[in-house]
Parts: structure tokens; C-alpha cells; sequence
């Protein structure tokens, strides 16, 4: 169905009542309030050019909800799993959002050979730092450049086959998905640039462009865009290979394509032709893990014979987190990022690079109880700012005290 999720949305919502039916049913969740001191310049979330997730627009300080999210699975059968995870966010466009939804199949292996497949919306392997309820990290309040992009526009609504190989000492495993309804993906990389923000997307979610977007589009502020569309036929793809060694740590890469016609336009929104490759590696020394990413991408657009848009982007980052005890747990993380347009005739568009320092304090006293204290700094240069009354560079600081409460 072009336009929308259709079918493929109702099916996963179709999950609640099936797993409510479960024998052996599991809810998890959490409530987040957060006090803000929020960055100088007005947030990307209000149609500024701002890389944080909280700008100019609060107040200093401020206090307010961040987010809550509840994950339900149901065992249907011993083989067959069913996973929807719901949100609701702060400025989050639909009051209560779908992250994702989906049906595991994986029978129960008695060789070295195990092989599974899922159908139905979920985010594609990419984030060694987004493990937990509703996609987020044990480490950080927020996630690097590469996890929050993922976050904000990369979701597969589609069909995913893995094959692992299981020894004693490590694991291999090679997957591959279709999917459709992703194609607006790159809109927000070209358009606004990277973020490092937790303002993840769902399904029904619709984020904020830049209000210089609207101005050169002549349409009046807030200028949305839907992340989840059908808009050319097209089918895209992702292919996912892992290596996991005991005692040395676990390396993995991905590459993904949409596939879109960037001269596709459907509804007024174009499809945005983008692919990217990101490969990570984990490890852990005694009570310190280290993790690492990169990624690499291009999104194109050429609604029309006479312009064409080609946005090049690649970030990466090294966390390093240490859990002191069973109740401490600190983590350093920097990011690099950039992004180069190329425009109709070869000219130069858009461009910014930047980087990031995140630290993070987490205290556990209880299983039902996470309180963060999370400071963020981003540098970066990003020229179309000079179109608005800007300078060109930003420096930006934010600092989040968080309590966040899990159901028991």
C-alpha cells in the first residue's frame, strides 16, 4: 500500500491482543523525569539548528518528563516470540508512539547451527550502545550521533532471516532483511544534520525540519516530515554479519539501502535514495567495556531535471564505561561527525563537521530505580546557520539530572 504502513502496522498492533492470551507473558517499562540545563541554541526539536535534545526554548532550569515506555513479549509458542515496545515522549509528535512490533520465529536447535526469522517493525542491528527497554543504553541518557540518526529515522517494517553458528568459545552469524516504508530516511541528515539526542521516532512519529528548511520551501513553520512512507514500490534491503569471540570481544557490520527512486514524489514527499555501512566492536577489559562505531552513508534526492542533492555523512565514536560495583556505573564517551552536500551542477552545498564529549554518572540503588547525571558538549560548524543571523560555529552544553522508575 503506498503511503503508509497499511496492512503491515495493523498486523502489529494485532500483537497486544495475541500476547494478552500468552501463557507466559512479560511486561517491562519505565517512567523518566528529568531536570534540564539546556543548551544556548534552539533545539532541532524546535525547528532550530541546535544538536541537543533540550535548547533556548526551555527555561534554565528545568524540570519536566522525559519519556516513558512499556515493552510487552509473549512466548505463543516455545518457538515463536511476539515483542511490541510503546513511547511516549517529551514534544514527542503522537502523544503514544510504536517503536516497534514484531514476531520472532526461532525453533529450538540441538547442533552447533541455529537460524531464526523475524517480520514486522524493528530497528535493524546497528547499536552496540541501545540494549535495553524502549532503546536505550545502560550507559548514557543519550546515545552517540550514529544511534540517535538511527533512532530518529532508520526503522525496518518488513522481514529479517539469521543464521548463527555456536561453539564454545564464540558465535558467528550472518542476516539479511526486506523491508519497505523507510524511504523519507535522509531527510533530516541532509536537512538538518546530525543530532546527539534521545528523541527517537516511531512509527506514527512525524520530527521537525529545520524552520530555514520551511523558509527556503516557502511554507510556514513547523514543517514536518514522515519517516515511515511508501512512496515508489521499491523494496530495500540490509545485510548484517557478527563475529563474537570469548575473551576478545565482538565485532560486527552492516550495510543498508532503501533503494528509493530520489525522483519519486508521493503526497509531496520525496524519497530519499540512502545507504549507509557501519561496522562496531565491543570488548571488555575486567569491569570496563569499551565500545566503538563508525559509519559511512550517502542520501540523494532529484525531485526535478534541474536540481539534485547529494548529502555525504559518516560519524563515529569510542565510549568506554566502567561499572565500579553493582551500584556505580560511570561512562566517557566522543563522538566525530560531518556531513558535505553536493547540489545540482556539482556546486556546493550545505556542510558541517563537529565532534562531542558525553560523561555520564549512573546510580542503581534499587532494581526499580536508575538516577543519571549526564553532561554533553558538542562543537560544531555547520555553514547554512550564517543564513540565520548565526555564526557559522557552536558551542553547546547540556546537563540532565535523571530519575528514572521501572516497573517492578
Amino acid at each position: 500500500m503506498r503511503g503508509s504502513p497499511g496492512m503491515t502496522v495493523g498486523l502489529l498492533l494485532a500483537l497486544v491482543p495475541g500476547a494478552a492470551t500468552a501463557v507466559d507473558f512479560d511486561v517491562q517499562g519505565y517512567a523518566d523525569v528529568r531536570l534540564v540545563v539546556p543548551s544556548d541554541q534552539v533545539s532541532w526539536q524546535d525547528g532550530g539548528l541546535g544538536k541537543l535534545r533540550f535548547g533556548a526554548e526551555n527555561a534554565k532550569p528545568d524540570a519536566t518528563f522525559a519519556e516513558a515506555a512499556v515493552q510487552g513479549s509473549a512466548v505463543i509458542l516455545p518457538e515463536l516470540l511476539a515483542v511490541a515496545t510503546i513511547r511516549s515522549a517529551y514534544k514527542q509528535h503522537s502523544a503514544v508512539d510504536l517503536l516497534e512490533g514484531y514476531l520472532r520465529y526461532r525453533p529450538v536447535s540441538t547442533s552447533a547451527f541455529r537460524w531464526s526469522v523475524k517480520g514486522g517493525a524493528f530497528f535493524p542491528p546497528v547499536s552496540l550502545e541501545n540494549t535495553e527497554i524502549g532503546w536505550t543504553s545502560p550507559w548514557t541518557l543519550t546515545p552517540s550521533a550514529i544511534n540517535s540518526w538511527v533512532g530518529e529515522e532508520i526503522r525496518i517494517i518488513g522481514a529479517e532471516g539469521m543464521l548463527e553458528w555456536r561453539s564454545d568459545v564464540r558465535t558467528l552469524s550472518v542476516s539479511a532483511a526486506a523491508f519497505r516504508w523507510n524511504e523519507p530516511a535522509g531527510v533530516l541528515i541532509a536537512d538538518r544534520g546530525w543530532s546527539v539526542s534521545d528523541a527517537f521516532t516511531g512509527l506514527f512519529g512525524e520530527p521537525r525540519l529545520p524552520d530555514l528548511t520551511a523558509q527556503q520551501m516557502r511554507v510556514a513553520p513547523p514543517l514536518r516530515t514522515k519517516e515511515i512512507m511508501q512512496i515508489d514500490g521499491r523494496t530495500g534491503w540490509y545485510a548484517a554479519a557478527a563475529w563474537d569471540e570469548t575473551a576478545v570481544g565482538k565485532l560486527n557490520f552492516i550495510a543498508y539501502d532503501n533503494e528509493a527512486d530520489p525522483t519519486a514524489i508521493y503526497d509531496g514527499t520525496i524519497a530519499w535514495r540512502t545507504a549507509f555501512q557501519n561496522i562496531g566492536f565491543s570488548t571488555q577489559f575486567g569491569r570496563v567495556t569499551v565500545l566503538a562505531q563508525g559509519m559511512v552513508g550517502q542520501t540523494a534526492i532529484r525531485p526535478s531535471p534541474f536540481y539534485s542533492s547529494d548529502t555525504h555523512f559518516s560519524a563515529g565514536y569510542v565510549l568506554a564505561g566502567w561499572n565500579l560495583d553493582e551500584n556505580w556505573r560511570l561512562a566517557a564517551r566522543v563522538d566525530v561527525f560531518g556531513t558535505t552536500e553536493h547540489m545540482t551542477n556539482g556546486a556546493q552545498g550545505t556542510h558541517e563537521s563537529g565532534n562531542a564529549l558525553t560523561l555520564a554518572v549512573n546510580y542503581l540503588p534499587y532494581d526499580w530505580l536508575r538516577i543519571t547525571a549526564e553532561g554533553i558538549r558538542v562543537d560544531s560548524t555547520r555553514n547554512d546557520r550564517t543564513q540565520m543571523g548565526l555564526p557559522a560555529r557552536a558551542v553547546e552544553n547540556q546537563f540532565q539530572l535523571s530519575a528514572r522508575f521501572y516497573l517492578p
